[in-house]
C-alpha cells in the first residue's frame, strides 16, 4: 500500500477508525474513574482509621487536678516509637494557633501542621473532623484529621490530631493504576482487534461482490450469481441488469454491422461484375474505385465490430495456439521464399478479446513481417503486468525510416507500390489496438528489420 492509497478514502479504514475511536475513549475515561474511584475508597478507609484514633482520644482524655489535659494510654505501639509513622497530639486554639498540650511519643520534639483556617473551620463547625495532607517530622507524606470537641471540667474547647505516613496507600494507589492500565491497554487492543474482525467479516459481502465484477470484467462469468445480503441485494440486481443492457446495445451494434456490410458489399460486388464484363476505360475506373470502396469498406466495419465487442462481456484467446495456427499457415504461404516463423508464449498467457480480433492483430504483423523479410519472423508475446501483455513481431528485412514508421500508420499509406496489398494492414492493426484499448508501436528490429510492438489487454486468470 502507497501513501496515494492511504490518502484515498477507505470506508473499511473509516469504520475501523470510527469504532476504535470511540472504543479507546470509553476505556480511557472508566480507566481514570476506576483509578480515582479506587483512590478515593482507599484514602476514606485511611481517614477511617485516623478518626477511630481521634475517637479513642476523646474518649480516653481526661482532665488533671491541676487543669491539665492527660492522654489516655493507648496500646498501638508506633505512637511509642519515635518517627514511626504514626502520630497524634492534642492541643487548644490560642489566637488563631494551636497551642500543644500533649503530643505522642512518637513525635519526639516536633508537632503536627495544621492547614490554614482549620481553628476558624473547626469553631464555626465543632464535632465535623477535617482531612488534609501534610508532611512529618522526617518530610514523609502524612494523611492527617483534626476535629474539636468539649472535655468534662474544661471550658475551653481542645483539638484532637491524627496523622498517619501514607507512603503504602499511595503505593497501592500506584499499584492499582499500573494493573488497571495494562489491563485496559489489553483490553483495546482486544477491542481494536474485535473492531477489524468485525468490519472486515461485516464487509466481506461487498469484497465478494468486487470479486464478481472483476471475474465479469476479465471473462470469467457473465453476471453476478452469489446471494448477497438484503443492503447489497438491490446492487447485484442493477449491476445484472446494466450488464444485460450492454449486452443487449453490443448484440444491437452488431447486427446493425452485418446489415451495413451486407447492404453495401452487395451492390459493389455487382458493380465489379458488370464492370468485368465490359472492359474498357470506364471499366477500369470503376473497378478500381469499387475495390477501393470495398476495401475501405471491410476496414470501418471491422473497426466498429472491434469497438462493439470491447463493451461487450470479456472474452478469452489463448495467445499460444494463435501464434501457432498463423505460424504454421504463414509457413506454407511464403514457403518459396522459404520463410521461418520462430515464436515464443506461454501458454497460460491469453487476450482478453475475441480470437478473431486477436487473429487480425498479430495475423497483419506477421504477414507484413513475412512479406518484406529476407527469410526470419520472430514473435514474442509475454506478461508485463496482470492486466496487460506485449506481442513483439520482428523481421530481417530492410526495415523503415523513422519518417517512415510515421508514414506506414496512415491510413492507406503504401511505402512501396510494386507490393501487392491496401496499404491497410499496419493501419488496422493501430486502429484495432487502440479500439481494446492497447498501443501499437513501430521500431527498429534486433534482426535487423522491422519491430512491431503492441501492448494489449490479458485476461487475467
Amino acid at each position: 500500500m502507497n501513501f496515494e492509497d492511504l490518502r484515498r478514502p477507505s470506508l473499511v479504514r473509516r469504520l475501523v477508525i470510527l469504532a476504535a475511536g470511540w472504543s479507546l475513549a470509553v476505556l480511557l475515561v472508566s480507566a481514570l474513574v476506576l483509578s480515582l474511584l479506587f483512590q478515593q475508597a482507599a484514602l476514606r478507609r485511611f481517614d477511617q482509621g485516623l478518626s477511630e484514633l481521634i475517637d479513642n482520644l476523646v474518649a480516653g482524655a481526661t482532665i488533671g487536678d491541676k487543669g491539665q489535659v492527660l492522654a489516655p494510654a493507648l496500646t498501638d505501639l508506633r505512637a511509642l516509637r519515635a518517627y514511626s509513622g504514626k502520630y497524634w497530639q492534642i492541643a487548644e486554639p490560642s489566637g488563631g494557633k494551636l497551642h500543644i498540650l500533649v503530643r505522642s511519643r512518637s513525635l519526639w520534639d516536633s508537632d503536627l501542621r495544621a492547614p490554614v483556617g482549620a481553628v476558624a473551620r473547626l469553631g464555626a463547625n465543632p464535632g465535623e473532623p477535617v482531612s488534609y495532607d501534610t508532611r512529618g517530622p522526617l518530610e514523609e507524606p502524612l494523611r492527617a484529621r483534626v476535629s474539636q470537641a468539649k472535655l468534662p471540667g474544661r471550658a475551653t474547647p481542645v483539638i484532637f490530631m491524627a496523622a498517619e505516613d501514607r507512603t503504602p496507600v499511595d503505593n497501592d494507589i500506584k499499584s492499582f493504576i499500573a494493573a488497571t492500565a495494562v489491563v485496559f491497554l489489553l483490553l483495546g487492543v482486544g477491542l481494536m482487534a474485535a473492531v477489524v474482525i468485525q468490519v472486515r467479516v461485516g464487509l466481506n459481502p461487498l469484497f465478494a461482490l468486487r470479486r464478481e465484477v472483476a471475474q465479469i470484467r476479465r471473462g470469467q462469468a457473465e453476471r453476478v450469481v452469489r446471494d448477497y445480503p438484503t443492503e447489497l441485494t438491490p446492487l447485484a440486481d442493477e449491476l445484472n441488469a446494466l450488464m444485460a443492457h450492454n449486452q443487449e446495445v453490443v448484440e444491437r451494434q452488431r447486427t446493425h454491422v452485418g446489415n451495413l456490410a451486407h447492404a453495401l458489399k452487395t451492390p459493389l460486388s455487382v458493380m465489379l461484375t458488370e464492370a468485368g464484363q465490359q472492359p474498357g476505360p470506364l471499366s477500369d475506373v470503376v473497378t478500381r474505385q469499387s475495390e477501393a470502396m470495398r476495401l475501405q469498406v471491410d476496414h470501418h466495419l471491422r473497426r466498429a465490430r472491434a469497438a462493439a465487442r470491447t463493451q461487450g462481456s470479456g472474452e478469452r484467446t489463448g495467445v499460444a495456439e494463435v501464434l501457432d495456427e498463423l505460424s504454421r499457415t504463414l509457413e506454407r504461404i511464403f514457403q518459396d521464399k522459404g520463410v521461418v516463423i520462430d515464436w515464443d508464449a506461454a501458454d497460460d498467457l491469453h487476450f482478453l478479446g475475441e480470437r478473431q480480433d486477436f487473429l487480425e492483430l498479430a495475423g497483419n504483423a506477421m504477414e507484413n513481417g513475412c512479406k518484406w523479410c529476407r527469410g526470419k519472423v520472430r514473435a514474442r508475446a509475454e506478461q508485463i503486468s496482470p492486466q496487460r501483455l506485449r506481442l513483439t513481431i520482428e523481421d530481417d528485412g530492410p526495415g523503415l525510416t523513422p519518417e517512415g514508421r510515421e508514414a506506414a500508420l496512415l491510413r492507406g499509406a503504401r511505402l512501396d507500390e510494386s507490393a501487392p496489398g491496401s496499404g491497410l494492414g499496419l493501419n488496422i492493426i493501430d486502429e484495432l489496438a487502440r479500439a481494446y484499448g492497447g498501443v501499437l508501436k513501430l521500431g527498429e528490429s534486433r534482426l535487423g528489420g522491422l519491430l512491431v510492438d503492441m501492448e494489449l489487454p490479458r485476461a487475467e486468470t
